[in-house]
């Protein structure tokens, strides 16, 4: 392409599709209350969510303690069983306390024992399945919260795919021009995909744990608060360790992340250049660099892995401490009777659940983040600035005859790099102009312009003596067909291929395209003929094929204005001729401008325009360019020595 664009930052296609979501985000609190608002048309369905999570926590908060009343029954029970009938309990109470069993009596005085009653198995029952009951209506709510869920999160996700694929059609051609490619993809691809997941799995689930936690500490304190004090004081344990540890393995986790993304492009590298690695035998060489790149990853991975893996054991740990410590602590009030031995189970019970949730908090923290870092850099694309608008009562674009006026247009890519300055030019509808020059003379810029795909400066470009700001983009483009130097194919079949730019296209039409491309006889070759698959990848269809196919995709559309820029530079001398005459006859009573390096191509153009930095500098046939030895002499002279020596 002959143009000054401002450089992409590159990459292989790798990039930005295997590399780690981003793990932190410029403006947290900013992007995620943004992400909480592309929520908003979900409002009556979250407020189901938080009703749902918010009744299936309280109900599920009261099952230990039920399980608890259920223990004392049979605990009370199995002790009653093995008193005498005949006294009362505060008669054995004070035996008790006679004979200087003093813990027992308390034990027995402050309990339900009824002496000589076994256990009741009827009470034993009715907790039971009082428990089983409220669990089974909190699993019910939390499974129509997650489904409501899943329908809030992927509802938004589809919208936020819809904003960013019409955000791209919205996007001038200069946006691309500044973007890498791999990290587009990865904003719309990658990114929203872990919006979904951190929507998904964060939410919910953090509203879960965050409500879990304060109803068990609700009963927890209500059962002993001096237990309750026990269990908070493994909150500050786990925070101070975990942020410890964490801290230590944040640098190895970026050497791994850093020697990771070497590997791979060293990987890419390798395979994509294999037949050239193998020519200039470097392969031991690659090997080498391999096996190098491979071990400092595995050093930073491992260390990385190990130290974050210490987290859980410690937390574990510190878990175990604090369960050893509630058991005695609590096995010592079940003795002196100040506690029942149900009120300690159900305790425990609570104990172990005040911790899952606060470790589910800790690590669905992380995926947050990284959620809504992916939100804010598809933010970032959605805020970037878009083509303006067109007009609101726009002047309707027919097909037009094909004339093309350039005044005093003036264009720069950049403010500070001046390209097109006061360029005139007036094309007739039917000729066919040809543009030359060298690389970054402003060939492809030109047509460019044509088509709004950039907005001039200054001065004005008239189709058919109408402004084309004056038109719909869309209306202005659809007079266009356009083949350009680089293929674009698609999945699909050679038909669908070619019939691409036709609305409404049959089979006799696309075999016409075919014929006059001269790729008909190729395709009937095929064992599929016009049915067979085509995809980007595909081997058996050689650069001349490829570019043949998309050239009878432009005679499919029937355009008013042809733009062919180095529409033959991928096709053999011997195609190359025929594609001439079958273009030839297609360009008849259709504008055409054609872009070439080869300038064999251009011979029989109408007017051939001379381009350098921007500028117009000669203008005529090739017979008065070649008569008047100036700058496209020069040029042909370079392509054409021998011949003009003859």
């Amino acid at each position: 392409m002959s143009t000054q664009r401002p450089a992409a930052s590159r990459g292989g296609p790798m990039m930005g599709m295997m590399g780690a979501p981003p793990a932190k985000s410029k403006n947290f609190r900013g992007s995620l209350g943004r992400l909480l608002k592309e929520l908003a048309p979900e409002r009556r369905a979250i407020i189901a969510v938080l009703t749902l999570i918010t009744t299936s926590v309280t109900i599920g908060a009261f099952g230990p303690k039920i399980l608890g009343r259920a223990t004392n029954e049979i605990f009370y029970g199995f002790i009653g069983e093995k008193l005498p009938s005949g006294m009362s309990k505060s008669a054995i109470v004070a035996r008790l306390r006679a004979s200087g069993q003093s813990t027992q009596a308390d034990m027995l005085s402050k309990s339900s024992v009824v002496p000589g009653q076994g256990i009741n198995f009827a009470n034993v029952t009715h907790f039971l399945l009082l428990a089983l009951g409220l669990y089974l209506i909190s699993a019910l709510f939390l499974w129509i919260q997650a489904y409501l869920m899943a329908g809030v999160t992927q509802r938004t996700v589809y919208r936020l795919r819809q904003m960013a694929e019409e955000k791209i059609g919205r996007l001038p051609l200069s946006y691309f021009d500044t973007q890498s490619r791999g990290d587009l993809l990865s904003r719309v691809t990658n990114d929203v995909d872990n919006i979904s997941t951190s929507l998904q799995q964060g939410l919910s689930q953090i509203l879960n744990s965050l409500l879990t936690v304060i109803s068990v500490l609700i009963m927890m304190v209500w059962i002993s608060p001096i237990l309750a004090l026990v269990s908070l004081i493994a909150i500050p344990l786990s925070i101070f360790g975990s942020a410890f540890i964490a801290k230590k393995s944040k640098s190895e986790f970026t050497s791994q992340w850093s020697w990771t993304g070497k590997l791979n492009g060293h990987v890419e590298e390798m395979h994509t250049g294999h037949s050239l690695v193998k020519v200039f035998g470097r392969s031991k060489k690659s090997v080498e660099q391999f096996q190098v790149l491979n071990e400092s990853l595995y050093q930073s991975s491992f260390k990385a892995q190990f130290i974050s893996g210490i987290i859980q054991p410690l937390t574990q740990l510190i878990s175990n401490l604090i369960y050893v410590a509630i058991a005695v602590i609590g096995g010592y009030r079940v003795a002196s009777g100040a506690m029942s031995l149900g009120d300690v189970q159900a305790f425990i019970q609570y104990s172990r659940q005040f911790g899952m949730p606060l470790a589910q908090i800790a690590g669905l923290m992380n995926s947050v983040q990284s959620g809504v870092a992916s939100a804010e850099r598809l933010f970032e694309f959605l805020d970037a600035p878009e083509e303006s608008p067109d007009l609101t009562h726009p002047i309707p674009l027919a097909r037009v005859r094909g004339e093309i006026e350039f005044k005093d247009v003036s264009f720069r890519y950049t403010p500070d790099q001046p390209l097109i300055e006061g360029f005139n030019l007036k094309v007739a509808p039917g000729e066919t102009v040809a543009i030359v020059g060298p690389t970054g003379a402003g060939k492809t810029t030109l047509v460019n312009l044509i088509m709004r795909f950039y907005e001039i400066d200054s001065g004005a470009i008239l189709i058919d003596g109408i402004d084309a700001r004056q038109v719909t983009r869309d209306d202005l483009r659809r007079q266009f067909g356009m083949v350009l130097q680089e293929t674009w194919l698609f999945t699909g079949s050679m038909r669908e291929n070619i019939a691409f730019g036709s609305a409404d296209p049959t089979h006799e039409q696309v075999e016409r395209a075919a014929v006059a491309a001269n790729i008909d006889h190729f395709l009937r070759s095929l064992p599929d003929g016009y049915e067979s698959m085509l995809s980007d990848e595909n081997s058996t269809v050689s650069n001349g094929e490829r570019q043949l196919l998309t050239i009878a995709r432009a005679f499919m559309a029937d355009p008013a204005i042809l733009i062919l820029d180095e529409a033959t530079s991928s096709v053999d001398t011997r195609t190359e001729v025929l594609v001439q005459h079958a273009m030839a006859e297609l360009r008849r009573g259709r504008t055409s401008f054609v872009i070439a390096h080869r300038l064999s191509t251009i011979r029989d153009a109408d007017v051939i325009l001379v381009m350098d930095k921007g500028a117009l500098i000669e203008q005529g046939t090739h017979d008065q360019l070649m008569a008047s030895k100036g700058f496209y002499f020069d040029l042909y002279a370079s392509q054409f020595a021998s011949s003009i020596t003859e």
